[in-house]
């Protein structure tokens, strides 16, 4: 039986952290139900594209549409092994939304797999569970990890550090370190030549 992925997004999810994972995750197997607060699935989320060229941060373009495939209001995270927290501006907006903590502390409480990339850290920060533990995300969100107790590392933006079962990485960069580091945590072993 396919192990069951929940990801969150929500409107402005960077473009290349939710449309990469949800398609790498789905190619090994996975059932992956892409969830926003608010929406039904077949509604979309509109998607940001983050570059750097030569600002201070990043720019922000906008990016694709991306469907969700599941209601949000139907979600029971009992259901699934692992969740998947994307990045982009929706972190900053969505852990706003109390049933978002509940479900994000439901897989630290019961020690399931978590990924979470860039900006997707601050639903984390919020929910209060990275005291004690080492991550890293989108250098502009370590202060956060700080005040929450976690101990943040900045690592190369293409690197993931795992923590129990907890892997986290700076930007979309990371995605082969923090999706090999997901799949292992969710007990999937890729071999190739």
């Amino acid at each position: 039986m396919s192990k069951k992925i929940l990801m969150l997004a929500g409107d402005f999810v960077e473009d290349y952290e939710v449309m990469v994972p949800f398609q790498a995750m789905q190619a090994v197997g996975l059932q992956v139900d892409a969830v926003c607060p608010g929406k039904k699935s077949g509604e979309t989320v509109a998607t940001a594209i983050h570059d750097f060229i030569g600002f201070q941060t990043y720019a922000e373009l906008r990016g694709h549409n991306f469907a969700i495939n599941k209601d949000f209001d139907a979600v029971k995270p009992e259901e699934y092994d692992g969740l998947y927290v994307c990045g982009g501006r929706a972190p900053e907006y969505i852990r706003l939304n109390k049933r978002v903590l509940d479900i994000t502390r439901h897989f630290f409480d019961s020690n399931k797999p978590v990924a979470a990339i860039c900006h997707g850290i601050q639903i984390l920060t919020a929910a209060d569970v990275v005291k004690g533990r080492k991550l890293t995300a989108y250098p502009a969100v370590g202060p956060e990890v700080t005040i929450a107790g976690g101990q943040f590392e900045e690592i190369g933006v293409s690197e993931a550090i795992t923590d129990g079962n907890l892997t986290t990485s700076p930007a979309w960069p990371g995605h082969p370190a923090i999706l090999k580091e997901f799949y292992k945590l969710l007990g999937i072993s890729i071999s190739g030549n």
